[in-house]
């Protein structure tokens, strides 16, 4: 990936709040929020449902895309990243 194409996907990078939610609403809001986005991008999913640790991992890898990695949020929940390919 060029720089160019790094700094666009970083200004189209997409956040889901999905704090409250259980599965497979996670996951569903995640893929609803992918559709039709570039590759590069990259999509970080707010939960407090920590089904979403084994679930979102388990969606990039089924769908062919990067899991990034997981932190802490404020509080009880995960954030969650995936990048598009």
């Amino acid at each position: 990936m060029s720089a160019d194409q790094a700094a666009a996907a970083d200004a189209s990078d997409v956040t889901v709040d999905a704090t409250g939610l259980l599965c497979p609403l996670p996951i569903i809001e995640l893929a609803k929020a992918a559709k039709g986005l570039p590759a590069g991008t990259a999509i970080t999913v707010l939960c407090t449902d920590l089904a979403a640790r084994i679930d979102v991992p388990a969606w990039a890898r089924m769908t062919g895309h990067e899991f990034v990695g997981e932190s802490r949020t404020d509080g009880e929940g995960v954030a969650l990243t995936v990048r598009l390919r």
